[in-house]
C-alpha cells in the first residue's frame, strides 16, 4: 500500500483526484493477504514540517503529511493489520521521499533489506499517486529485481500535467510491470 493517508485523499493538503477510491479495493486485497498468510507493507510520507519538498523550502508541492498530523495519517476507512510493515519516508528535510524503497520501517531497516530477509519475489502494488510515488517504487521494485502487479483499479493520479497517470502507467509496464485489476487478479 502506497501513501494511503489523509492528505492524498478528498480534503487533503493535496488531495488526489479519485484518490478515496482505491480504499475499497486495497482492503480486499489486505484481506485476501491475511487468507493467504501474506506479509502487508504501507509506505507513508512522513515529512518534517520545513522541507525542500514543499513549496515553502523551495519544491513544488503543498504543505502535506507532515509527520505526526492529522493529514499524515493513514486513511481511516484503510484496514491495515495489526502486523502490517510501516515504512516511512520522506522523514528529512532534504528528501523528496517518493519511492518507498527510499524509506525505514520502525526497526531501521530498508524496505529492500525487509522485503529479502522475508523471501519475497513478488510484490502487489496499488495507492497513491500513480505518477508519483507509485511509478517511483515500482520502478525501484523492477530495478531490484521483484515481480511487481500493479493494481490498476487501485491506484489514482495527481495528474499535475494533464496525462500523467497514463504516462506513468505506460513507463512502468515498459519496464516490466504486470498491469491488473483486482477482479483478475492470481494470487499463485
Amino acid at each position: 500500500m502506497i501513501d494511503v493517508q489523509r492528505d492524498f485523499c478528498s480534503g487533503g493538503a493535496l488531495a488526489v483526484p479519485a484518490g478515496d477510491a482505491v480504499v475499497p479495493v486495497l482492503n480486499r486485497v489486505i484481506r485476501g493477504a491475511a487468507d493467504r498468510r501474506m506479509p502487508v507493507y504501507a509506505s507513508r510520507d512522513w515529512h518534517p514540517a520545513a522541507s525542500r519538498h514543499f513549496v515553502t523550502g523551495g519544491g513544488i508541492w503543498p504543505v502535506h503529511c507532515v509527520a505526526g498530523s492529522d493529514g499524515a495519517r493513514f486513511h481511516p476507512d484503510l484496514e491495515l493489520p495489526a502486523g502490517a510493515a510501516v515504512v516511512s519516508k520522506g522523514v528529512t528535510p532534504d528528501e523528496d521521499g517518493f519511492s518507498a524503497f527510499e524509506g525505514r520501517l520502525d526497526d531501521g531497516a530498508t524496505l529492500e533489506q525487509s522485503l529479502r530477509a522475508s523471501g519475497i519475489t513478488r510484490l502487489l502494488a496499488g495507492g497513491l499517486a500513480t505518477d508519483y510515488c507509485v511509478r517511483h517504487t515500482v520502478l525501484d521494485a523492477l530495478r531490484k529485481g521483484w515481480q511487481v502487479t500493479l493494481l490498476t483499479d487501485a491506484i489514482a493520479a495527481v495528474d499535475l500535467e494533464p496525462g500523467d497517470g497514463p504516462r506513468a502507467l505506460r513507463e512502468m509496464q515498459a519496464a516490466g510491470a504486470v498491469l491488473q485489476a483486482w477482479a483478475d487478479l492470481r494470487w499463485s
